[in-house]
C-alpha cells in the first residue's frame, strides 16, 4: 500500500476511496492486497489521473527506450476496418510487418488474451493493445506500430469513446514493456497529441511531436 501511496503522492484514505469507488486494480490474497505497476498505470490515464514523475521511473530498464524509434519499426497502418476489438486487431495484425519469430496467429492469439482479460481502450479514443506476457525474443525486434482504424469503433473504453487510434506494442522483456507503456500512456495525457491523432494529422507531423515530446518526458530513476 505504501508504495501506491507514493506513487500517487496521496494519503491511504485516498487510495482505500480509489480502491473502492473506481475498480482500482487490486488484488487480494489471503487478506492482502497486491498490486501490478502495469495495471496501475492503464487505471490511472483511464481514470484521468495524472502519472507522477515517480510512476513513470518506477518503469526505468537498462537500455534506452525511445517511442519515436520504436514507432519507426513498427510504422502506421491506414484505415484499419472491424466492428470490434477482434475484428480490428485481426486486420492489424494481419497488416503488420512481424519479426520472423512470431507468426500472425502467434501475435493475434496473444493480443485477443490481454483484451479477453482487461480491454486496453485507455479513453480519449486510444487503444494500447499489447500482449500480457512480452512475446518477442530480441530487443531489436520491439516496436510499436501505430493503426489509424477507419472510423471508429467501441472498444469498452472506460470513458465510454470509440476508438480511433491504436498503438500495438510488441516488446522484448516485462521491464523494457513497463517502461514502453508507461512513456506511451504518458504521451496519451498531452491534449494536442491526441488532437493530432482524432483529427488525422500526417503521420510526419505527429512523429515530429514525439521526438520532441520524448525530450520533455520525467527522467526516469536509476
Amino acid at each position: 500500500m505504501k508504495d501506491v501511496m507514493d506513487i500517487f503522492e496521496l494519503p491511504e484514505k485516498e487510495i482505500v476511496r480509489f480502491i473502492k469507488s473506481k475498480a482500482f486494480p487490486v488484488h487480494t490474497i489471503n487478506h492482502q492486497n497486491l498490486f501490478n505497476k502495469e495495471e496501475i498505470q492503464e487505471w490511472a490515464i483511464k481514470n484521468n489521473i495524472t502519472l507522477s514523475e515517480k510512476l513513470l521511473s518506477l518503469a526505468g530498464s537498462e537500455l534506452p527506450v525511445s517511442l519515436s524509434g520504436l514507432i519507426q519499426k513498427g510504422g502506421i497502418i491506414y484505415g484499419v476496418r472491424g466492428k470490434d476489438s477482434r475484428e480490428l486487431l485481426t486486420e492489424a495484425v494481419g497488416r503488420m510487418n512481424l519479426p520472423p519469430e512470431l507468426t500472425v496467429e502467434d501475435v493475434l492469439a496473444s493480443l485477443i488474451e490481454r483484451e479477453e482479460m482487461m480491454p486496453t481502450g485507455v479513453g480519449r479514443g486510444i487503444a494500447i493493445p499489447h500482449p500480457r506476457t512480452p512475446i518477442i525474443a530480441d530487443v531489436d525486434h520491439e516496436s510499436i506500430t501505430v493503426c489509424s482504424v477507419a472510423g471508429t469503433v467501441d472498444y469498452h473504453s472506460v470513458d465510454g469513446r470509440n476508438v480511433h487510434t491504436l498503438f500495438i506494442i510488441l516488446s522484448a522483456n516485462a521491464k523494457r514493456h513497463l517502461e514502453i507503456l508507461s512513456k506511451l500512456l504518458f504521451l496519451c495525457q498531452q491534449p494536442k497529441f491526441v488532437n493530432m491523432l482524432a483529427f488525422g494529422t500526417p503521420f510526419k507531423d505527429v512523429m515530429d511531436y514525439i521526438v520532441s515530446a520524448e525530450k520533455n518526458m520525467p527522467v526516469r530513476g536509476r
